[in-house]
């Protein structure tokens, strides 16, 4: 059923499972609908049933209603006539009744969350993550990690009061290396995963509702999404949306699964009910840039690519010098249409604690359900799985390496994976 998460089938065969997966994601307020789409669906069964009888036996006395005409029984075909004209106004009725069933089940099947994988931990959320591995040793350095935005000003490489007076809070204008070095990391991102066989992608920045409706619940677009005045577009919070939308009610060749893309996009976001906007820095802005992994695979591939993919993006930022851990995200803290999803976490040699600089899920047939992306095999007709992961999202991925690689003396080391993006320059010295 295009429109839901889960499959309809599955949810009339397995009520009790969908009830406990609430439960799992502390959304007991959702318990109900489960039993009100339930008797929605029975009641819409029976008017299809109903229905489909009444087109049959209008086909049957249409063929006795020729028969009667062609003896000349002229009376008994007007008696037949007026029989089946009877039962199309009865059938309009059933159309329409179907119809309206039909929007209140899709509805209701839109906020029922997505079954998720046995392996997600149980917990209310965030907080109750569960770390799975470190890598790379986190190092407290001997003398005071500044401030990013401190380190910024030190090479004069960003301005957020200019940025105030044309946009307003939560922009900024990145300046000379800082800008450089942001671009330089996007640029690598991007070479990384082509060197790993993804397909180079830009995206429009702008997509539709359906799109939009497709790829996130209704409260995720409420707190994230910018409209666009007088039309039916948005900004993009992150590329996997339009992405994932590129396939929009296509049947993908089974034989070109899996497709895998990296791409670069801007995002925006209005972060509502967000921590608030720092005044200085530019951890939580309205407006970044981002490098995504997107993967379209076979049901039984999908698992497989998660694990492939979260490991990518733990092996960027290892090859530019910075220790990061993947945390699981517990069911509490998953979105509506994930199966199951971790974070990639990066050091903060200044707070000594790790935050979160990408996110790894797979949706299951969620996204591809509610979009219509299916593909074609030798078992019929089927949906596909859906994936998406950060590379990189800059400015966090830049503070992540503004405070890894700044010395003693406030010069910032260049790793050398990033040197060729940045004219061979080893370091970045402070303002004399």
């Amino acid at each position: 059923m295009v429109g839901s998460m889960i499959d309809i089938k599955f949810l009339r065969e397995n009520p009790e499972a969908v009830k406990e997966n609430i439960r799992k994601k502390y959304q007991d307020q959702k318990l109900p609908l489960v039993d009100e789409v339930i008797a929605l669906d029975a009641e819409s069964r029976k008017a299809k049933q109903e229905g489909d009888d009444l087109r049959a036996a209008r086909n049957r006395i249409s063929k006795e209603i020729g028969a009667l005409m062609g003896q000349g029984k002229k009376e008994e075909a007007e008696a037949k006539k007026a029989e089946v004209a009877a039962g199309a106004k009865r059938l309009a009725e059933l159309e329409a009744l179907e119809t309206e069933l039909q929007e209140k089940i899709t509805k209701i099947m839109m906020v029922i969350p997505n079954i998720i994988d046995p392996s997600v931990p149980i917990g209310k959320d965030d907080s109750e993550n569960v770390e799975i591995q470190k890598y790379g040793e986190p190092v407290v350095p001997d003398f005071e990690v500044p401030y990013h935005a401190d380190i910024l000003d030190s090479i004069s490489g960003l301005d957020k009061d200019s940025a105030g007076r044309t946009s307003g809070n939560g922009f900024y204008y990145l300046m000379g290396d800082a800008a450089r070095i942001h671009s330089a990391m996007i640029s690598y991102a991007r070479d990384f995963m082509i060197d790993k066989g993804f397909t180079y992608c830009i995206p429009p920045f702008m997509i539709r509702s359906s799109v939009v409706n497709g790829v996130m619940s209704f409260a995720e677009m409420e707190a994230m999404m910018y409209k666009i005045e007088g039309e039916d577009l948005f900004l993009i919070g992150t590329s996997e949306h339009s992405m994932i939308g590129k396939f929009q009610g296509q049947i993908v060749n089974e034989k070109s699964l899996p497709v895998t893309m990296t791409s670069y996009s801007p995002c925006f976001r209005k972060e509502v009910g967000a921590h608030g906007m720092e005044e200085r820095g530019v951890y939580r802005v309205h407006q970044f840039e981002k490098q995504e992994m997107v993967v379209l695979c076979k049901p039984e591939d999908s698992m497989a690519w998660y694990d492939k993919m979260w490991s990518y993006t733990v092996e960027f930022f290892r090859s530019l010098d910075i220790p990061v851990r993947t945390l699981e995200c517990c069911s509490g803290d998953l979105a509506d249409l994930k199966v199951k999803s971790c974070d990639v976490e990066a050091w903060s040699p200044r707070q000594k604690k790790y935050f979160e600089v990408g996110s790894c899920s797979t949706l299951g047939d969620a996204q591809a359900r509610r979009l219509g992306i299916r593909t074609k095999g030798e078992n019929g007709t089927y949906y596909v799985h859906t994936l998406n992961n950060t590379v990189l999202a800059s400015p966090r991925g830049l503070i992540a390496f503004l405070e890894n690689n700044v010395n003693a003396d406030g010069s910032i080391n260049i790793p050398e994976v990033l040197r060729p993006y940045m004219g061979g320059k080893e370091k970045i010295l402070p303002n004399a």
